[in-house]
């Protein structure tokens, strides 16, 4: 028995090898493993090569990897979100996995709950390193790892109670409720309908109700009401993986990733006339605009890679995206930065001093990316 590593971001369900194999999709793991690259040092090199090379489209490739003040979007602002709607496709086939083992739903609801609670826990360390326990107001509890459990959990309340169709009216209802919300109710001092970085409903009720520390001081953007839209792409994610499981035909399942991706751009571009793209609010066209790319990117990985069968140029991701937890944890305790310069200063230090920090980040990446190749090679996959 072995866990399954195809679900990523999803809980836990043990399958036997040969149920594990048939249901992996390598689209997933090297897709995930394309969203941590950024995370893992690939953004923060990119990024280091702004102004320095005289090239235009560099520096406009490395000005998307800085995330907007307010409104707006860059592709850096794509990238939590897509790892969200992939936690959701991942769940599909996790819990599909356990219905077809005769796992009955208490038993799912309960390790969904658990993991969690860990996740909770442990994005509550990862954001508050060193944590002062005896100083409870400064602790900040919002936190990516936080989202993605109670996500994970919320969709697969749904995924297992609600078809496609009406999970897709629960996306619906919660993005029309968010937006209703933010315009409708008055905000003291402000009024309503005030998306500023002050005035907005959001900052408000985070001040009001969310305790500890708020990462823009005013508000904070993991905090309680932007939980409702976040928690969408998950269950969107749910939908694309109930799609791939399905009997329908490869051409047919590209269809219905892509088609649903453009639309949900155009509907997003639509939406944000009115109410902007705000990843900071995570506004509901900011929502539309993540998923549809989301569903692009799926097509695009999965019709390369598990329909047409190009599968050797992923590994460099799927070492990656079959780490995900570790990687993501790594970069908080592991300073791949300071071991990066003992190691590759002797060499990068001959060429302009204008390179070095991007090749410093390089290196940095190269030593994330061979750790983690140490643990695929041992077979070490850390779930929750």
């Amino acid at each position: 028995m072995v866990s399954d590593v195809n679900a990523g971001s999803a809980p836990v369900l043990t399958q036997s090898v040969d149920t594990v194999k048939s249901r992996r999709l390598s689209s997933i793991d090297a897709l995930r493993g394309f969203d941590m690259l950024l995370i893992a040092g690939g953004g923060a090199f990119i990024e280091r090569l702004n102004g320095k090379t005289g090239l235009a489209w560099v520096d406009w490739i490395a000005s998307q990897l800085t995330h907007p003040q307010w409104n707006g979007f860059t592709f850096y602002d794509f990238i939590f979100p897509l790892f969200l709607f992939i936690a959701g496709v991942s769940l599909s086939f996790s819990l599909q996995a356990g219905l077809e083992k005769g796992m009955e739903k208490p038993v799912l609801y309960r390790k969904v709950f658990r993991r969690m609670i860990i996740l909770i826990l442990l994005g509550i360390i990862d954001k508050n390193v060193p944590l002062d326990i005896f100083n409870p107001g400064q602790i900040r509890y919002g936190s990516v790892l936080g989202r993605i459990g109670l996500a994970s959990f919320v969709a697969t309340l749904l995924f297992l109670n609600f078809s496609w169709k009406q999970r897709l009216y629960w996306v619906g209802g919660i993005l029309l409720g968010y937006y209703a919300a933010l315009f409708l109710i008055p905000v003291p001092g402000y009024g309503a309908g005030d998306l500023s970085f002050e005035g907005n409903l959001v900052g408000w009720v985070d001040r009001t109700m969310m305790p500890g520390r708020l990462l823009q001081k005013t508000y904070d953007e993991l905090a309680i009401l932007t939980q409702f839209p976040a928690v969408c792409l998950t269950i969107i994610g749910t939908i694309a993986g109930e799609l791939l499981q399905s009997n329908r035909s490869e051409r047919t399942k590209l269809t219905y990733l892509v088609a649903p991706g453009f639309y949900s751009i155009g509907a997003a571009v639509l939406w944000g006339l009115h109410f902007p793209i705000n990843k900071h609010l995570w506004s509901s066209s900011f929502i539309l605009l993540t998923a549809g790319m989301a569903f692009l990117f799926l097509a695009f990985f999965y019709g390369i890679i598990d329909v047409l069968g190009y599968r050797k140029w992923t590994f460099f991701f799927k070492v990656i995206g079959l780490n995900s937890l570790v990687v993501y944890l790594a970069y908080r305790f592991i300073d791949f930065n300071h071991t990066s310069k003992l190691l590759f200063e002797g060499f990068y230090r001959h060429t302009g001093e204008q390179w070095h920090e991007s090749l410093n980040a390089l290196g940095a990446l190269a030593l994330v990316w061979t750790f983690l190749y140490v643990l695929y090679r041992h077979k070490i996959f850390v779930k929750i």
